[in-house]
C-alpha cells in the first residue's frame, strides 16, 4: 500500500454553500468538449469570476494562502443536481483530492467515489468546527487518513466511515475499471459458464451481423 495514497493532507479551504449543485460545480459551457482536457477552468466558474471574467478577489480560491488547496470544506447537500461527472473531474483536474461534508448529492457521491475524489462524510457539528479552523489559513491543514479511517484538524480528530468496496479501491489505487479488472478471472469464468449452458447467445451479434451481410448479398 502507497502511504502517498493512504493519506491525502495539505491546505482545506472552507466551501459553506449548502446545496451547491453540479451546475455550479462545472457549468454547462465548460461541456462542449470532447475530452475531459481544461475542465479546471470552468470549476465554480460563476463563484471564481464576475461578468467581466475576472477573478473574484474575495472567493476562497482565489486567495493566495489557498492558492493550493487540496480538501473542501463543504455545505450539506454538497454535489447536488443533474449527473454531471464532468464536475468531479473538474475538482481533481484543480488539484482538490477530497470534499468533506455533512451530506451530498447521491449520483455525485456515486461519481466521486468511482473517480477515486475521496468524499467523507461527517456529523454536521465536526463539519462546522473544521470549517472554523480552515476559514483561518494559519490552521487550515487538514490530513484525512483513509487506512485508519480518521480527519485530524487544528481542532478536531474524529472518525469516518467507507463501504468496504470504496475503502479497498482508494487503499489499493484503483477507479471503478481497475477495481473491475481485478476480477477478470471471475468475469471469464462466468462469461464460460454462461456460454456453455447458453451457446446460442455466443457470439450472436457477430453472427446476426454476418447473417444479415450475407443476405444482402446474396440479393
Amino acid at each position: 500500500m502507497n502511504p502517498d495514497i493512504a493519506r491525502i493532507e495539505g491546505i482545506a479551504a472552507p466551501l459553506p454553500t449548502p446545496n451547491l449543485d453540479t451546475d455550479q460545480i462545472m457549468p454547462k459551457q465548460f461541456l462542449r468538449g470532447i475530452d475531459k482536457s481544461g475542465l479546471d477552468r470552468g470549476l465554480l466558474y460563476d463563484m471564481r469570476f464576475d461578468g467581466e471574467h475576472r477573478p473574484r478577489p474575495d472567493f476562497v480560491l482565489n486567495r493566495p494562502e489557498y492558492g493550493n488547496t487540496a480538501i473542501l470544506i463543504g455545505g450539506s447537500n454538497f454535489g447536488c443536481g443533474s449527473s454531471r461527472e464532468h464536475a468531479v473531474w473538474g475538482l481533481q483536474q484543480y488539484g482538490i483530492r477530497a470534499v468533506i461534508a455533512s451530506s451530498y448529492g447521491e449520483i455525485f457521491y456515486s461519481n466521486a467515489m468511482n473517480n477515486r475524489l475521496l468524499l467523507v462524510m461527517l456529523p454536521e457539528d465536526a463539519v462546522q468546527k473544521i470549517m472554523a479552523d480552515v476559514s483561518d489559513p494559519a490552521t487550515s491543514h487538514v490530513t484525512i487518513d483513509v487506512e485508519r479511517m480518521t480527519v485530524r484538524s487544528h481542532s478536531v480528530e474524529t472518525t469516518f466511515s467507507l463501504s468496504g468496496r470504496h475503502r479497498h479501491m482508494f487503499l489499493e489505487g484503483l477507479d471503478m475499471i481497475g477495481a473491475t479488472l481485478t476480477l477478470q478471472e471471475q468475469i471469464q469464468a462466468f462469461q464460460q459458464g454462461h456460454w456453455a449452458a447458453r451457446p446460442w447467445l455466443k457470439d450472436v451479434a457477430h453472427t446476426t451481423k454476418a447473417r444479415l451481410a450475407s443476405s444482402k448479398t446474396q440479393q
